[in-house]
């Protein structure tokens, strides 16, 4: 005997999963989610966040998060005093 709310709640859980499978999966959504990643990532640089932390908390390398912050140019050479 099925309960009333097992029909809608199957229906919800598999719309979820559908739009997990196609927010995983699909090529523009994930370009937008590392799009929006990156936003995120120049934000916090521009406010302290240091790049060896951004790399650290992210588990990116720290030469693509400079890549990043920078804005895809290569980052600035230090000049040796």
């Amino acid at each position: 005997m099925a309960r009333s709310w097992e029909g809608p709640a199957g229906r919800l859980l598999l719309g979820l999963a559908v739009l997990l499978h196609r927010t995983v999966t699909d090529r523009a959504a994930k370009r937008r989610l590392e799009h929006w990643r990156n936003a995120a990532l120049r934000a916090a640089h521009r406010r302290g966040v240091p790049v060896e932390v951004l790399a650290s908390r992210t588990r990116l390398t720290q030469r693509w998060v400079r890549t990043v912050v920078t804005g895809g140019k290569p980052p600035p050479v230090d000049e040796a005093a």
